[in-house]
């Protein structure tokens, strides 16, 4: 039998923890019996929920703590909270090559921060960026960097271009990925210097893992045309808040129409198959899952406020990436 993949887990961090972990953990299992869970936390809270969930004993181990790092805490005083957090013991884990990757629902800073004082970066990359799945007309898109930097230089957004396609390859190996700057125009003479000099370096360094595609605008994301898409981390994070905040307001305001008649009712019942179909293209859990590209080890970070669905989904990530020896593609293909 194939060797099984191990997860190590931060059951503590995220709203509803760790009762929605364990419940993402059992509905991850019955789509995937190849993965051992090492899950971090207070084990009496944990042990009955994962026996309530009939997950093997031989499918998972618990490392016991009190201690997890809190939403509220900044980056450097989770830093300071000791070596027994949940969220530490986690990347310790993979640190010392007892797990493949390692997934947190908890603070963002305090992943970052902790991951980063713990693995090392992979040679040559300057910066890490934070990289998730966003829908398109024709399946998904990359979005990378999200969050993890607000400024970056062009050898970081070359860097990111890279690594975001072979995440891409990783997670959908049938598909050629075709990178795209995102840019406040489609014209080469758009955008500030950086991104000017950016273009100029990818569109003449030609790559075998990526096709360039050039520039696009932010109401050309989901149009499908180009599926790995680069920013820095302050326009990416902006552009994706704007994006969930813009589906929640359309899936709600749609809820809202059809409710309000008895002819909107009839609709939706006759249009159930079509609604339900929408719902699930706007539904964020289903591409939960962030990574944090440029470690030498995988890194995923559930959203916080994410159930048990999209918690499962972020594993679902995990198990992909680890499979398809995401961290050697980035190396064999850095410049």
């Amino acid at each position: 039998m194939e060797k099984p993949i191990k997860i190590a887990v931060d059951a503590m961090g995220g709203d509803n923890s760790p009762s929605k972990i364990i419940k993402g953990i059992k509905i991850h299992y019955q789509k995937s019996n190849n993965t051992f869970y090492n899950i971090f936390g207070d084990k009496k809270i944990i042990k009955p929920l994962i026996s309530q969930s009939k997950i093997p004993n031989t499918c998972y181990e618990i490392t016991h703590t009190e201690n997890f790092i809190k939403d509220t805490d900044s980056p450097l005083s989770a830093a300071k909270k000791g070596k027994d957090t949940s969220m530490w013991l986690s990347i310790e884990s993979l640190k010392n090559q007892n797990s493949d990757a390692i997934i947190s629902a908890g603070n963002t800073g305090a992943l970052f921060v902790i991951a980063k004082l713990n693995l090392k970066m992979i040679e040559k990359i300057d910066k890490p960026a934070l990289s998730a799945l966003w829908p398109n007309k024709n399946g998904m898109n990359i979005v990378l960097d999200l969050g993890a930097n607000i400024e970056c230089n062009e050898k970081n957004l070359v860097d990111f271009s890279l690594m975001g396609s072979a995440l891409h390859k990783s997670l959908f190996e049938n598909e050629d990925s075709k990178v795209a700057l995102l840019n406040i125009g489609s014209e080469e003479l758009k955008g500030n210097n950086i991104i000017k000099n950016t273009y100029q370096i990818l569109n003449e360094n030609k790559n075998s893992l990526y096709e360039f595609k050039g520039y696009i605008e932010g109401n050309q994301i989901m149009d499908g045309n180009v599926n790995v898409i680069v920013t820095d981390g302050f326009t990416g994070n902006i552009a994706l808040k704007t994006a969930e905040g813009t589906a929640n307001f359309i899936t709600s305001e749609l809820k809202n129409a059809l409710n309000s008649t008895l002819l909107g009712k009839l609709s939706a019942i006759l249009n159930i198959k079509n609604l339900k179909k929408f719902k699930n293209k706007l539904d964020p859990r289903l591409y939960n899952g962030a990574i944090l590209l440029g470690l030498d080890k995988p890194v995923i970070k559930s959203h916080g406020s994410t159930d048990e669905i999209g918690f499962a989904n972020s594993l679902r990530v995990c198990e992909k990436i680890i499979k398809s020896n995401l961290i050697d593609k980035i190396k064999k293909n850095i410049i």
